[in-house]
């Protein structure tokens, strides 16, 4: 299973977009601050995410969100 994440920023309110494998992990190691492009902005509260069936369509989807029809998505979702 892989998972595509949406983060939001406690400091500075912005949102951080990515995919993983081990969503518990990969959350740790941002709110840890072992993860250099984040590592400014924590600590972070996941938002939302989305569980896929393969690594393909988690990373479609991350690039999905990225994109301007994805951040308005998101907007009204959050």
């Amino acid at each position: 299973m892989y998972y595509t994440y949406v983060l939001r920023s406690k400091v500075d309110n912005l949102l951080y977009i990515g995919f993983c494998s081990d969503l518990r992990r990969r959350i740790k190691e941002h709110t840890s601050g072992k993860e250099a492009s984040t590592r400014l902005r924590k600590p972070f509260e996941l938002v939302y995410y989305e569980a896929c069936v393969n690594k393909a369509k988690a990373i479609h989807r991350e690039k999905y969100f990225k994109s301007g029809f994805g951040r308005r998505f998101l907007h009204t979702r959050l």
